[in-house]
């Protein structure tokens, strides 16, 4: 790229999306303008003025403080997109070919997006841990969508192009509703807040009409969750996503009463001694279908599972299913599979992602 052109794309970029950190610019801009409502999201705060909308992502690793805030004057037109989960929200919103970039494209799952990067238009930026930054400035994109992680060190050379860095701290939120109402950031960040607005209406409503007819439900069965990896277990806290939509399922679970919003990482001998006669078995797997023989010889411990030798075990194998391409935005899809896991007979139309394992 040319002196010239490398001018004048950086000014493009901050005519589009001002990225701005630090506490100053979090007090003159919160004193005016109009605060939109989140009804569950506890990591945003956004503003809306006459010229521009202000946004800020609270950190999620440092009470207090803000991860990033960016002033938006018009809406995003290219993007470079890390995560197969975003790809398939923008498609949803009808924004595919506002996904100019993508990294890690064998892991994105979303059919529209994969027809664009045969086709070439949509261009494969390299790997999410160091994507491709020439190629990214060479597409023109406006923002490069990322999830971050505590400890991150920065984005290194990503930082100096210019783009400006969303990032889409939306995985750390407390419940499945606070996560999936981020598709309404994106919304204002693409320019389709309609549309975004009405699809978390529909997830919102769904959600909370299941949960209601499940707490109708005399409580249901007792759920055991993921499997051995290598020399340990990780169950879901009790406060995690996962715990929440087995609560929200009227179900049960080992670790309910644990107040851990992320993973446990445990011995399998403390799992399996714990969940020993828990009623279902769920896990997400890649990879061939897996069979009730795989799994007991790959761990002798599951065979004393109540759940395996009844052989009640569920298994959602992510290359066959979009699992981790649709979950984070329709948590109504994946509280559907678990109701009718944890309450058999309920109906509900048939599982989405779960088929028992023989």
């Amino acid at each position: 790229m040319n002196p010239l052109r490398s001018i004048i794309y950086i000014i493009g970029i901050v005519a589009v999306l001002t990225s701005c950190q630090g506490g100053n610019n979090r007090v003159a801009t919160l004193e005016k303008g109009d605060t939109v409502r989140f009804d569950y999201a506890t990591l945003l705060t956004v503003v809306r003025y006459s010229d521009h909308t202000h946004v800020e992502i609270a950190n999620p690793w440092v009470k207090g403080s803000v991860l990033r805030s960016y002033d938006i004057s018009r809406p995003l037109g290219k993007a470079v997109v890390t995560t197969t989960a975003h790809c398939q929200l923008l498609t949803w919103l009808g924004k595919t070919a506002a996904i100019a970039g993508v990294c890690d494209s064998r892991y994105i799952g979303v059919d529209e997006v994969r027809k664009r990067l045969a086709a070439g238009k949509t261009v494969d930026c390299g790997n999410s841990m160091n994507p491709d930054v020439e190629r990214i400035a060479e597409i023109g994109a406006d923002a490069i969508i990322v999830s971050p992680f505590e400890h991150s060190g920065g984005y290194g050379r990503l930082e100096k192009t210019g783009v400006t860095i969303i990032e889409a701290a939306d995985y750390m939120e407390p419940s499945p509703l606070a996560r999936a109402e981020w598709m309404r950031l994106y919304g204002i960040l693409f320019g389709c807040e309609e549309q975004a607005d009405s699809l978390f209406h529909v997830v919102d409503s769904t959600y909370n009409s299941l949960r209601r007819e499940a707490i109708k439900l005399p409580e249901g069965r007792s759920l055991l969750i993921e499997r051995k990896t290598g020399s340990v277990w990780y169950c879901p806290g009790g406060r995690s996503t996962v715990g929440t939509l087995i609560a929200d399922a009227h179900g049960r679970y080992p670790w309910m009463g644990d107040d851990h919003s992320g993973s446990l990482t445990l011995a399998p001998e403390q799992v399996v001694e714990r969940g020993a006669h828990t009623d279902a078995w769920m896990f997400v797997y890649s990879g061939k279908p897996i069979t009730l023989r795989d799994l007991a010889g790959e761990y002798a411990g599951y065979k004393i599972l109540d759940a395996f030798r009844h052989g009640e075990v569920y298994g959602c194998n992510t290359d066959s299913v979009n699992y981790f391409e649709e979950i984070p935005f329709r948590p109504d899809y994946l509280l559907r599979d678990y109701i009718q896991i944890v309450h058999p007979g309920a109906g509900k139309g048939g599982l989405r992602y779960y088929k028992r394992i023989d």
